[in-house]
């Protein structure tokens, strides 16, 4: 929607982007000034009949091309104009707008994916096991009935006496009933019933994950939610997980943690943090509010006795410098920050007694130990990505002229007038704090003369009406400005971790599991006018752009002092390499099909390494349809041209480059990317690597990445509930994930397959005897087992054992899986099921059923036992018996985890078959229904034989011997399971602890990634325009929301971020 104007002045319209870029902190709009003054009231909008001309609808989320034509005049648009549908309105009355783009126009809908069913690796494979099972059935009974046709010709020539019988019964006739006869009776070997356990073991393994009390949030009551059933087996698989940041791996908090201050270090871990301060009642705030501040109490009893000048100008320069907005609300200060590092600033002076209380065009009013105290501010240097720094210029009450300026170390330590013990004890303490991954920043102030403010001051004005080279004049002007400057000390902001954040990544990075951060926050600052950047301006502002990136990355112990970083430059070089390789070589092979080196320039093929990359340089390398087609990517200069004839094919080779040089990274890092990046990079690992992916997230811009991964998880954070409702798992902290995967996910995996494989087993070597007997029967599609056992077998005799395996089997315990999570490999090489395991397990249970068939048919052919038990109803019933037992015997070997619930499972088995055979061969059965009960007192009879107990002990014994023969051979060649390899391994070589502490030295880059200092650009201006400001008593009535925002609370704040 187009702006036009709004409540606040100078038509302003402050936002709340959380649902599109995951950022809480407020961003503002602007109308044009032509609507502003023109667009008084609901008239004048409603008479408005300006032409808007834009770019077509697109996914585009930070940038807008278009213009307004009105009057007789075209303005220019940008995104700095545009309220995108999803963002809210905040400290904003109402607001006017023209709607551009609507419903799957809309730029949000247009990062929306489609919702997919998903469905697991064993799920997919299940399906194509049916189908080949299927159309073995088919070709057994196909072969069944030309047997069963040559046989009726071969009876028919060789006993000719009894060709009156088979007078309507042609041999060809005779094969087609047999094949559908041998069809139904084998039917029973398509695992239906398979389908049904299935659901229901996945259903009670949800159960366990809702009912996990390690992974209850008891602070705000919320329990993990399995919202999906079918995909547990699938959390034990993953291979990469793509994360949020904001809410997700952090909490939404800045918090001031530490400051360096004249050479002493203030703040928790420095060992003063406990001490009781000498007095508590404090009350610095002009309207009586007690402030008090716990990190440090030193720190608060050195600011209440006002005695170190230098504590003084700290504490001043962090109530001054900054582009906070003030509102008094019921009594209380309410800050608005473009920046949550800022507002953590001021209100860590606000506890130490320094408080912001109001602002003018020119003017700053703050409260210093309870004394009002007025600044005319002079000039305001504003924040830019390549300054990284922002200077206040004040003339104080006594009128004095400092300057004020806070930035990065590299900048401010390169403007300072002299060099002293001082200044290396703070470069120290930055060292010390970027081991502690905390967001720093250099304070530092200066003392103006009246002459060189006031020649400052008329060059200033000079530069600021140019019409060519203005912005470069105005740097220049601040450079020299912001020089010989007294550092005064420094601040340490932790962007806070959930807890256990670092601890779980490790643990899943052990599971050879890798985790790739996907934010929409900024890495830098970037124009967000600019529809694309060329190469130029990548390399100008690559530098700035990877600092917050890369300290996310080493917060959370994603990124270690042993990486090697590759940023944009670095990933251009590798591609174009690979690239000028592969044309080169085309002549002799095709085109892409050599693999991506995995060797950057000048470093060991060993080297760790992490790749940090934004969302514009994603769309150049990948020429994804976020920029204009007519902005041909760079890379695609390089591609070999002969073997990609079109533009589909040429995009493949550039996506299987990128990702198999991402995947190639132990950690990967992507910011500034919008929803539907996210989901494409989660599409790009899926496509070209196969990969089993999970995706984490607790806001609406994570939707889309959650659809597409094949399993979603979402997080209840602050951003709304989104994500939780389109996720198949949903947790409230991100530490929980390690458990979820770790060991209810391996678990799920392991009783998934543990019941495939016996349920295949025990059923070819249970049903499989009936093609045996028909070798023996004419193949005439008699059934060898009584109905009711063939009716009950998948249903009482063997289902019990099978869902106890699937229901309650573990190899180690939830502790040992935790600590060993090197065991979660199985799952991700598919070890425990695949095609050679069913292949396997179909000879196995072949070979069973030929020993129980064969050694009852050996023992029945010519001998009987002390009774009459040599018919074929006693047959059945030792082959049915002897197959049962041999079944739930190789089960038993098989179960590792045993409990009271898997030994009843088994004793039910075996007394619902003594009960089942009992009832159904009775002989008052018989009596009341001779054709149902067909086998009156079959059972009483053989297995009260000791012959045919000694046939069906002999069966067990030789179906029982090969399982045991194979585990003792593991056991004595050494061949152990990998769980006693990891074990034995971990014995060996203890784990080193997970907490990673880096060693940084002065002027690596890793400090300089700890620079804390994100918002964004224009805000000084606003200021000193006076456009921000609301006039007091000022109230504005009425007024129109659009779709898509909401009119804002009274009671309305903008959120921690």
């Amino acid at each position: 929607m187009l702006l036009l104007c709004s409540s606040e002045p100078s038509s302003l319209c402050y936002v709340e982007t959380a649902d599109i870029d995951g950022e809480t902190n407020l961003k503002f709009r602007q109308a044009l000034p032509v609507t502003h003054r023109e667009l008084t009231s609901e008239g004048s909008v409603a008479a408005f009949d300006g032409r808007v001309t834009c770019e077509e609808p697109n996914s585009r989320m930070h940038s807008f091309t278009g213009t307004l034509q009105w009057r007789g005049e075209t303005y220019a648009l940008d995104s700095e104009r545009i309220l995108l549908r999803g963002c809210k309105l905040r400290n904003t009355d109402f607001c006017y707008g023209l709607v551009i783009y609507a419903g799957f126009d809309s730029k949000i809908m247009r990062n929306c994916g489609k919702i997919k069913r998903k469905k697991t690796k064993l799920d997919r494979m299940m399906d194509r096991l049916v189908i080949i099972i299927f159309l073995v059935l088919l070709a057994m009974s196909l072969c069944l009935a030309i047997a069963s046709g040559f046989w009726a010709k071969t009876f028919q020539e060789k006993h000719t006496y009894l060709s009156a019988l088979y007078k309507h019964t042609a041999p060809a006739k005779q094969a087609f009933f047999s094949f559908w006869g041998f069809a139904i009776l084998l039917s029973i070997i398509i695992p239906m019933s398979m389908y049904i356990t299935f659901e229901f073991i996945y259903l009670v393994n949800s159960f366990f994950i809702n009912w996990d009390l390690e992974m209850y949030y008891a602070v705000k009551d919320i329990p993990a939610k399995a919202r999906s059933t079918s995909l547990n087996d699938q959390l034990g698989q993953i291979e990469y997980i793509f994360s949020d940041k904001t809410g997700t791996l952090t909490q939404n908090i800045m918090s001031f943690e530490k400051c360096c201050i004249n050479g002493t270090v203030y703040g928790l871990g420095t060992g003063r943090e406990n001490k009781q301060p000498s007095g508590s009642g404090m009350t610095w705030s002009h309207r009586g509010e007690k402030m008090s501040y716990s990190n440090d109490v030193t720190l608060l009893e050195a600011a209440r006795r006002d005695s170190d000048p230098l504590l003084r100008e700290f504490l001043r320069l962090l109530a001054l410098c900054h582009t906070v907005m003030v509102e008094e609300r019921g009594g209380q200060l309410v800050y608005q920050a473009a920046s949550p590092d800022e507002e953590a600033l001021v209100l860590a002076a606000r506890d130490l007694g320094y408080v912001f209380l109001s602002r003018t065009q020119d003017t700053i009013t703050i409260s210093e130990l309870g004394v009002k105290r007025t600044y005319k501010v002079l000039a305001m240097l504003d924040f830019n990505s390549d300054r990284k720094r922002m200077s206040v210029l004040v003339r104080d009450p006594q009128g004095t002229i400092r300057l004020y300026t806070k930035g990065a170390d590299t900048v401010i330590l390169a403007r300072l007038r002299s060099r002293g013990p001082s200044e290396t004890f703070t470069e120290r303490a930055l060292d010390r704090f970027a081991e502690e991954t905390l967001r720093t920043l250099c304070l530092a102030s200066k003392v103006v003369s009246e002459a060189e403010y006031c020649e400052w001051s008329r060059r200033h004005q000079e530069a600021s009406i140019l019409l060519q080279d203005r912005a470069w004049q105005m740097d220049s002007l601040y450079e020299e400005m912001e020089q010989n400057l007294e550092l005064l000390g420094v601040t340490a902001i932790e962007d806070k971790l959930q807890d256990g954040v670092p601890e779980t990544i490790q643990l899943l990075k052990l599971g050879n599991i890798k985790v790739w951060v996907l934010t929409g926050d900024k890495k830098g600052l970037m124009d967000p006018r600019a529809g694309g950047w060329d190469r130029g301006a990548q390399q100008a502002t690559g530098a700035h752009v990877a600092e917050t990136a890369m300290n996310i990355g080493y917060a959370c112990k994603l990124l270690t002092d042993d990486m090697e970083i590759l940023e944009e430059k670095e990933v251009s070089e590798i591609l174009e390499a690979h690239w000028v390789r592969n044309s080169r070589s085309s002549s002799r092979k095709a085109p892409g099909s050599g693999r991506l080196s995995q060797q950057h320039p000048g470093t060991s093929c060993h080297k760790k390494r992490a790749l940090v990359i934004s969302g514009d340089f994603l769309d150049k390398i990948l020429h994804t349809g976020e920029v204009l087609m007519k902005e041909e990517g760079w890379l695609w200069q390089w591609l070999p041209c002969r073997g990609a004839t079109d533009s589909q094919e040429q995009g493949s080779l550039v996506e299987k480059a990128f990702v198999d040089l991402a995947t190639s990274c132990q950690a990967v890092i992507c910011c500034r990317v919008t929803p539907k990046q996210k989901a494409l990079i989660v599409q790009l690992v899926k496509k070209h690597k196969k990969a089993t992916t999970l995706a984490i997230g607790d806001g609406a811009n994570d939707v889309n990445m959650i659809k597409t991964a094949d399993i979603g998880v979402g997080i209840s954070g602050l951003e709304g509930m989104q994500a939780v409702q389109c996720s198949d798992y949903a947790l409230a902290q991100f530490s929980y994930l390690q458990r979820l995967l770790l060991v209810h996910g391996r678990w799920a995996y392991l009783r998934i397959c543990k019941f495939l494989r016996y349920f295949f087993y025990k059923t070819f070597a249970g049903l499989m005897a009936q093609v045996w007997f028909a070798f023996h029967s004419g193949f005439t599609a008699q059934p060898l087992y009584e109905g009711w056992f063939l009716a009950l077998y998948n249903v009482f005799y063997t289902a019990h054992p099978v869902l106890s395996v699937g229901l309650l089997e573990q190899d180690v315990s939830a502790k040992k899986s935790l600590e060993f999570p090197e065991l979660y490999a199985i799952g991700q090489q598919d070890e425990l099921f695949n095609y050679r395991i069913f292949g396997v397990t179909l000879l196995h249970g072949v070979s069973t059923s030929l020993a129980s068939f064969y050694i009852a048919f050996w023992a029945f052919k010519d001998c009987v036992g002390s009774k009459v038990v040599g018919d074929y109803e006693s047959f059945s019933v030792t082959v049915a018996t002897s197959a049962l037992l041999s079944v739930l015997v190789e089960i038993i070997l098989d179960i590792k985890h045993w409990t009271v619930l898997s030994f009843l499972m088994v004793t039910a088995s075996l007394l619902l078959f003594c009960l089942f055979s009992y009832l159904t061969q009775s002989i008052d059965a018989f009596r009341i229904a001779p054709a149902i009960f067909r086998f009156p007192d079959a059972s009483q009879n053989a297995l009260t034989d000791p012959y045919i107990l000694l046939v069906v002990l002999l069966s067990l014994v030789v179906n029982t011997v090969p399982s045991l023969t194979v585990r003792s051979y593991h056991a004595i060649t050494g061949r152990h399971s990998i769980q006693q390899q990891i074990c034995s391994k971990a014995r060996r070589e203890p784990e080193p602890s997970v907490e990673l502490r880096a060693h940084v030295h002065r002027g690596s880059f890793r400090r300089r990634s700890s620079y804390a200092f994100s918002h964004q650009e224009g805000y000084a201006g606003l200021i000193t325009r006076g456009d921000s400001l609301r006039t007091k008593g000022t109230c504005a009535t009425g007024g129109l929301h659009p779709q898509g925002t909401a009119p804002p609370s009274p009671s309305c704040h903008s959120p921690s971020a």
